[in-house]
């Protein structure tokens, strides 16, 4: 029952929103597989409006997610933020991804931040004879420390716990899981000339999630968590003194292997001992390096497993911004596809930021996916009761 239970948990929250488009493709469907798939959810309503594009976007307060590199070129000393997503909820009206980061400037070239993650699967009624409900989910921490090596270049990075209980006692047969990662992080930020016009580059890349694999009890199968290289490029534009431009991409990558076909000739047992000794028992280490090229149908399949977004963000005045992007998955990776669009309003002391999911594929469970983000300005705080 409780193996039943998780796996039910893990497919609703890391699979519901690929299993839908993969009837016609079983021959072709090949998704990467993770577990706790909730650290892979972008958190923040500006980059999810930008079609979670974050590696190299201005910084900002949830930079921890995308690019912790990115603190010591904030301009304020310091800051915190809350977020809060619906999730899946054309699914379900109870699972919940609640996001809080902040950071601080160490004088003027280095900067720590912090951030917590708390991912809920909502209220689940077991059906065992017991009459319970159980709350399973996620969650992690992470602290991390970066530093401007030139006044273009810093470095970045982080360490994370995370834990995951999706289960309703604790036995030989069942337990939570839990792993602790890094993530490595650089970012590069210059002023180029187009034209008339002196525009901010920014370039970003971010490996997060390298660590070790998560086992649950009753499993001698320890499992992947979601590795990540992204990369990223954004160009700012001024358009005159209080409006301006940016647009950015980003790529990214899940750094695990990919399931090995099975073979036609093979039966079920051989095709077990093989998938044993060529997914589950490959380290999280050679995992990374595994996953460039281990694709059954070779290049074309490893270039479905590259996700990619493009961003735009308008911004009036330091004041008011207004934001669209697109993000696109592979069909045969789970075909998440999406424009998103988004909106922001800034003051001295905070911004509150909303980003909005518009699905492209048919009954997407993501569609209509809404972010908030509440941001907390320390400089303006101090400003707001004379504290300098």
């Amino acid at each position: 029952m409780i193996n039943k239970l998780r796996i039910a948990i893990l497919s609703l929250s890391a699979l519901a929103s690929s299993t839908t488009f993969a009837q016609d493709k079983k021959d072709i469907f090949n998704p990467v597989n993770t577990s706790v798939t909730s650290q892979t959810i972008a958190p923040d309503a500006r980059a999810a409006g930008m079609g979670d594009a974050g590696a190299a976007t201005d910084p900002d307060v949830n930079s921890q997610y995308w690019n912790p590199a990115k603190y010591p070129f904030n301009i304020s000393r310091a800051g915190v933020s809350l977020n809060y997503t619906p999730w899946l909820r054309q699914l379900v009206s109870d699972i919940d991804l609640a996001y809080l980061a902040g950071y601080y400037r160490i004088g003027d070239y280095s900067a720590v931040s912090a951030s917590m993650r708390y991912f809920s699967l909502g209220e689940v009624q077991m059906t065992d004879g017991s009459n319970m409900t159980i709350n399973p989910y996620e969650m992690s921490m992470d602290v991390a420390y970066s530093l401007m090596l030139s006044e273009h270049f810093s470095l970045g990075a982080a360490v994370r716990w995370i834990y995951s209980d999706l289960t309703y006692s604790y036995t030989d047969d069942t337990a939570p899981g839990s792993a602790f990662a890094a993530d490595l992080s650089c970012y590069y930020q210059n002023y180029i000339n187009i034209g008339e016009r002196e525009c901010q580059l920014g370039l970003g890349m971010n490996i997060s999630n390298i660590g070790s694999k998560i086992t649950f009890g009753g499993d001698n199968r320890s499992e992947f968590i979601p590795t990540n290289l992204r990369l990223g490029a954004s160009l700012m534009i001024p358009i005159d003194e209080f409006n301006r431009f940016t647009i950015a991409a980003d790529a990214n990558k899940l750094l695990v292997p990919t399931y090995p076909k099975r073979k036609a000739d093979e039966s079920q047992v051989d095709y077990d001992n093989r998938l044993q000794k060529e997914y589950y028992d490959v380290s999280s280490i050679s995992g990374i390096f595994k996953s460039f090229g281990d694709a059954p149908n070779g290049a074309s399949e490893e270039l479905q497993e590259i996700q990619w977004s493009l961003g735009a963000e308008y911004t009036y005045n330091d004041k008011f911004s207004l934001r669209a992007g697109y993000h696109h998955e592979s069909e045969n990776k789970g075909n998440r596809k999406y424009f998103t669009v988004g909106a922001g309003f800034k003051m001295n002391v905070f911004a509150l930021d909303a980003g909005y999911v518009i699905a492209t594929a048919k009954n997407n469970p993501l569609d209509q996916t809404l972010r908030f983000s509440l941001t907390f300005d320390m400089d303006g705080i101090k400003d707001l009761f004379k504290r300098r």
